[in-house]
């Protein structure tokens, strides 16, 4: 399995390196169903104009709607870094099945400054679902997109 993860996790990472690229926050995720990516997603607020098109909450948003979804219990949420609190809430009420990360809330915060808000896991204890989680995937790779990266972009 951690093989399996690496390989969607490559994708989400290479996302994020992507959306920075574009002038957005490095942040990419990637949306599996049966081994097989089904959607993929990069942060995008400074393109679309929406401070709320965070990777993982933009790529579950268009899932969705695309096919008429709302339950993603059997599907994996592949993600650059640990979600914020808006993505974590919007996973709780799509009831995703597991969720799979490479960059801690906690490094990111070091990174940024200390300026990170509530951890994923907090959101998840005290919600009525919570997804099975895996930690740190490729953290080094993930860690390295933000090389030299400024920390004033912490609320993208």
């Amino acid at each position: 399995m951690a093989n399996e993860h690496e390989v969607f996790m490559k994708t989400a990472i290479d996302l994020a390196i992507e959306a920075r690229r574009e002038g957005n926050s490095p942040f990419g995720s990637v949306l599996v169903k049966n081994g097989e990516i089904v959607a993929e997603g990069k942060n995008e607020i400074h393109t679309r104009c929406d401070p709320t098109h965070h990777a993982e909450i933009g790529v579950i948003r268009d899932y969705c709607s695309a096919h008429h979804v709302s339950d993603l219990s059997s599907y994996t949420l592949y993600t650059s870094c640990e979600p914020c609190v808006m993505c974590a809430g919007a996973m709780v009420w799509a009831r995703l099945g597991t969720m799979v990360y490479s960059i801690s809330n906690q490094q990111l915060s070091e990174i940024e400054g200390g300026k990170i808000m509530i951890p994923s896991a907090d959101v998840f204890e005290k919600s009525h679902w919570k997804p099975e989680v895996t930690a740190k995937i490729l953290n080094e790779d993930g860690l390295r997109v933000f090389e030299d990266w400024p920390s004033k972009h912490v609320n993208d």
